[in-house]
């Protein structure tokens, strides 16, 4: 009895395409150079279905040489590339996380500059343009130096707090430039 061949749908087709980054998978070989075609790694002849599991891609002239020979181990470029797949989401989150830990920390050293601010003019809040010309300034100098700058300016221009704002951007920009 002979297994009946079923379309492969265009969806399936360019998933496998997707997965296997548009490569042959035994030459390497890739479009325009060569026409890429879907293989089954277990040959329709043999029982092989039409799953991503079990579907390939190959160029034209791999696909027709390898004809309906059954693959008994799936080539390892694919497992590799499972693999780092895996491996780079992995690090991808973690990645994730650590840069949610920086933002964190930015933020609380802006949230401790603005209360110095208020300890000068209380009721003031910085608008989000001004907070992130403060986390730009941390990034650039470091939070000590921006916390210091706010001190200075505040006492300085105890008396207006717009002066004590233009005063402190001041400070901060003549540090970046001095690095």
């Amino acid at each position: 009895m002979q297994n009946i061949r079923k379309q492969i749908s265009k969806r399936l087709r360019f998933d496998v395409f997707k997965r296997d980054d548009f490569t042959c998978q035994y030459c390497s070989a890739k479009p325009p150079r060569v026409p890429l075609e879907i293989d089954h790694i277990k040959p329709v002849s043999k029982g092989g279905k039409n799953v991503i599991d079990n579907l390939i891609t190959a160029c034209f002239d791999c696909n027709r040489g390898k004809s309906n020979i059954e693959l008994t181990t799936v080539p390892m470029s694919i497992i590799e590339k499972k693999e780092r797949l895996i491996i780079a989401q992995s690090q991808y989150l973690e990645y994730k996380k650590v840069l949610k830990k920086q933002e964190k920390i930015i933020n609380d050293e802006v949230d401790e500059i603005e209360t110095v601010f208020h300890s000068f003019f209380d009721g003031y809040i910085f608008n989000d343009n001004f907070k992130m010309s403060v986390k730009k300034f941390i990034k650039d100098i470091g939070f000590l130096q921006v916390k210091e700058a706010m001190e200075k300016a505040c006492s300085k221009m105890h008396y207006n707090r717009n002066d004590a704002l233009k005063y402190f951007c001041g400070i901060c920009w003549n540090n970046i430039k001095q690095r």
